[in-house]
């Protein structure tokens, strides 16, 4: 079984729960993602299946957006609501100010990555240095938030935001921030993701309708094609002596123009992702079964 499958992660679940999940229901022992979700968080997984895990990396660069919302007055260790509480004050933000502040955070920003998270820092996992009690210096890093706008406000005085960023964005340490430039700390309170570049959540399939469909037989029918992930790259058909270079990891001649292109043999299997340059036709990644 080779594709993608957008799958809506239910909260309480880690990623690596939704991927041992879908090894069983797939019956596939090759399965990756674009990123992962917090267990608290929920929604969009972006999963690769069979052959189509050689895609992961042309996806781990996608800008992802989320709705996530903030709660004011409120600092822990992990920077979200599942964490000790080191700080707890009553205060009052208004929208404006709020807005005021989310302003400065546009654009290429320096994030200092969470003690409690899955970097890798002298071969330990922060979080494991972390539950041990112990905290390291960590280096700054550049993301970059490209849009960050105010929804609104719940009941309980959470404000809901709307974040379009880069790779590599921490929402929960990007509501710390934002807590300590409003002067009265701040942590996350939920995050949903709807969107990983041009996937969104709308697509995607709940855990429940997943395994209905494996008992259905049906769930092949839920994959996407990996030319869904290429969306700029021209398309061109390879002749058979072409495809028989090709699965051999040959360069081949040919009359298309220059750049990428994704490359289908006759009966319209997608061998690989390629780059034409000057007439001869390059192999990026193989996508077919060898």
């Amino acid at each position: 079984m080779n594709g993608i499958l957008l799958v809506d992660k239910p909260q309480g679940w880690t990623s690596f729960d939704v991927a041992a999940k879908l090894k069983g229901l797939c019956q596939t022992r090759r399965i990756g993602h674009s990123g992962t979700l917090d267990p608290m968080a929920t929604g969009l997984l972006v999963m690769f299946l069979g052959r189509a895990t050689r895609a992961v990396p042309f996806a781990e660069n996608h800008t992802k957006r989320y709705i996530a919302s903030l709660r004011p007055g409120v600092v822990t260790d992990t920077q979200d609501i599942t964490g000790h509480v080191l700080e707890s004050r009553s205060c009052s933000v208004s929208p404006t100010e709020l807005e005021e502040a989310l302003a400065s955070f546009l654009g290429e920003i320096k994030q200092i990555p969470p003690m409690y998270s899955a970097i890798q820092i002298n071969g330990q996992r922060l979080y494991d240095i972390a539950r041990r009690g112990g905290e390291v210096e960590r280096k700054p890093r550049l993301v970059t938030i490209h849009e960050l706008k105010l929804l609104g406000q719940t009941e309980e005085g959470d404000f809901l935001m709307d974040v379009l960023c880069s790779k590599g964005t921490y929402v929960r340490t990007l509501c710390h921030d934002i807590g300590q430039k409003l002067g009265c700390g701040a942590c996350l309170s939920s995050l949903r993701r709807t969107e990983v570049g041009t996937f969104k959540v709308e697509q995607a399939h709940t855990m429940e309708e997943l395994i209905a469909s494996a008992e259905s037989g049906t769930i092949e029918k839920l994959l996407l094609g990996l030319d869904t992930l290429f969306l700029n790259a021209a398309k061109m058909t390879a002749a058979e002596e072409q495809e028989r270079k090709i699965r051999c990891g040959n360069a081949v001649g040919t009359e298309a123009e220059n750049g990428e292109h994704l490359v289908y043999s006759t009966s319209g299997e997608l061998l690989m992702l390629g780059r034409v340059e000057d007439g001869i036709l390059y192999t990026i990644k193989s996508f077919f079964e060898v």
